[in-house]
């Protein structure tokens, strides 16, 4: 009997959110396979590989996340926009969504086939999630590009230093950084 593709999206999901629990660094077959109830053998014979199934995940992820910004509720401003991202990345599913993602460019994964088609791809629904939420914002179409670029970036920086004892510090980083995306959205 060959299992169909019901079957393979049941155990993308499975190992997308096993992966999103315990990380993506260090992840090998075997264990992942028994924590979802399966074999190594069937995820080499659904997804072919090791790296394709860790770019099916990573990509899984990348869909979340971007579902996760269409669903925030746009607020007025740029600066409280900014804001309410950071709030939102903090919290599931974006945390751990950005986690894989910063884990996969930790491993040195996303610059290297299969992932760099596949990341490439991610990158510009996440930016377009972005651009979606800051106009409803308040960001000027003609200015959201640069907006996006400065906010993605710097978010990420800070999702990363995260494993500090400031948040107080990196809110308020957060919040200069709102700033300067309000001025830089300024017409």
């Amino acid at each position: 009997m060959h299992p169909g593709p019901d079957r393979r999206q049941e155990l993308l999901d499975l190992a997308t959110d096993r992966v999103l629990e315990d990380g993506l660094i260090g992840l090998t077959l075997r264990p992942l396979a028994a924590a979802i109830g399966t074999s190594d053998r069937m995820l080499v014979y659904h997804f072919g590989s090791r790296d394709a199934l860790v770019s099916e995940i990573v990509t899984t992820t990348n869909h979340r996340a971007v579902e996760a910004v269409g669903r925030l509720a746009p607020v007025a401003g740029v600066r409280a926009g900014v804001n309410a991202l950071w709030a939102a990345y903090q919290t599931q599913p974006l945390s751990g969504c950005l986690d894989v993602y910063c884990q996969a460019a930790s491993e040195g994964l996303i610059g290297r086939e299969p992932y760099l088609t596949d990341a490439r791809a991610a990158n510009e629904r996440w930016s377009g999630a972005l651009r979606d939420y800051l106009v409803g914002c308040g960001t000027p179409a003609s200015r959201v590009g640069r907006v996006v670029t400065l906010v993605d970036s710097a978010l990420y920086g800070f999702h990363l230093d995260l494993t500090t004892d400031r948040p107080d510090e990196l809110d308020q980083g957060v919040d200069d950084l709102a700033r300067a995306a309000a001025l830089l959205a300024a017409p």
